[in-house]
């Protein structure tokens, strides 16, 4: 599928998709939303790919969404066009692949729950993160439920209803974000750490990422059980097998993916 709004390249078992509204500030608009959806399911079906990278083309990662779609809706195209807005947050959470975000200059309001939706998050120096559709008589409420599992309440409604920008460094003290690097080591970085990733078992990592969010939201005792019954359906796959094989034999796993 040809997309218009996003660039997806793939090198080795890593996939870059790259936000492509530059002159926009990648901010979205339905036809962002839509396409980026849509790459990221084809990403998560593709075989060859074990990780994916989201970043922005141009000055910033991206600037929110495209107010010039605001106007002129009823009260449930707002929700169906809010819906569409939002809907990368729960693609995210349901990919069986592990999703990083390389940002940089900046990732507003919608831009900042995307940080936040990312499995992992690496920016660059200088970039500045805020939730700011307070500002303008609005609020991030779609960004809200990535950012309250990020960070605490007091931490989360800070940025949500003073819609102030955070410097990066404040973002990963906070818990945000993982990682800072300078801006001209960004691309690197990032890179290192997908590739850290796509070394381990893709069996691993996907049937852990499912579980993480599977129990995420379940009470303790059925989130033990559920994790429980994951690592035992995780034991009797090839990959299982094979790794722990190899860690008691001392030797370089070959993983199935099966």
């Amino acid at each position: 599928m040809s997309f218009r709004t996003i660039i997806i390249e793939q090198q080795e078992h890593i996939a870059t998709l790259t936000l492509n509204r530059p002159e926009q500030m990648n901010t979205f608009n339905s036809e962002m939303a839509l396409e980026l959806n849509q790459g990221l399911k084809d990403l998560d079906a593709d075989p060859e790919v074990r990780v994916v990278v989201i970043r922005g083309a141009g000055k910033a990662f991206c600037a929110g969404i495209d107010l010039k779609e605001f106007f002129g809706k009823s009260h449930h195209e707002y929700k169906q066009w809010v819906a569409l807005m939002e809907e990368m947050a729960v693609t995210i959470a349901g990919m069986k692949k592990p999703v990083i975000a390389s940002a940089h200059g900046f990732a507003v309001a919608n831009g900042g729950g995307l940080i936040a939706a990312a499995d992992l998050a690496v920016v660059a120096e200088g970039t500045r993160i805020g939730l700011t559709a307070v500002s303008v008589g609005l609020f991030c409420m779609g960004p809200a439920v990535p950012v309250s599992r990020s960070l605490g309440r007091k931490r989360a409604l800070e940025m949500l209803l003073t819609g102030d920008m955070i410097d990066a460094q404040i973002a990963e003290q906070w818990g945000l974000v993982n990682k800072v690097v300078p801006k001209e080591e960004l691309a690197a970085a990032t890179l290192e750490l997908a590739r850290k990733l796509a070394k381990k078992s893709p069996m691993a990592v996907q049937m852990g990422k499912q579980a993480y969010y599977g129990m995420s939201d379940m009470e303790y005792a059925k989130a033990l059980e559920y994790s429980n019954e994951m690592f035992a359906s995780l034991c009797v796959t090839e990959d299982g097998q094979e790794g722990v094989d190899a860690f008691l034999n001392k030797r370089k796993p070959e993983w199935k993916l099966k």
